[in-house]
């Protein structure tokens, strides 16, 4: 009769590595479906929108602080929801200057959602580094 010879284990990292290297497969094909934006897309600033039309539904806040909506002043938060009607109250659209300080974005964010409005987006570039 033959003598049985012991089974050999296999290593355990075996597996680990090909969990590893599955995985990495994973996110290489994952990371390439969405295209990047192109890198020369330059967003506009509100520095430029004094000769050009902002959208109609947007707040632009200048980098001093003042408000405008369609080229024309507005005095503050309540006085710019005093205009819109009931639906328009659901999304209220920022367009800060980038030179904006970032308290008083907040504050106005706060004032506008104080007043009643669903949901304050702000429009800005998007960061692609």
């Amino acid at each position: 009769m033959r003598a049985r010879r012991p089974k050999s284990e296999r290593e355990p990292t075996i597996a680990l590595i090909n969990i590893v290297f599955l995985m990495l497969i994973f996110f290489l094909v994952a990371g390439t479906l969405a295209q990047p934006l192109d890198p020369a897309l330059k967003l506009v600033s509100t520095a430029d929108l004094e000769g050009s039309a902002p959208p109609p539904d947007a707040l632009v806040v200048h980098p001093d602080g003042r408000l405008s909506q369609g080229g024309s002043d507005v005095a503050d938060a309540e006085s710019f929801l005093a205009t819109l009607d009931e639906a328009a109250l659901e999304t209220i659209r920022l367009v800060p200057d980038r030179e904006l300080p970032a308290a008083e974005l907040v504050a106005l964010a706060r004032d506008l959602r104080a007043g009643g409005a669903q949901r304050v987006l702000i429009v800005s570039e998007r960061g692609l580094e």
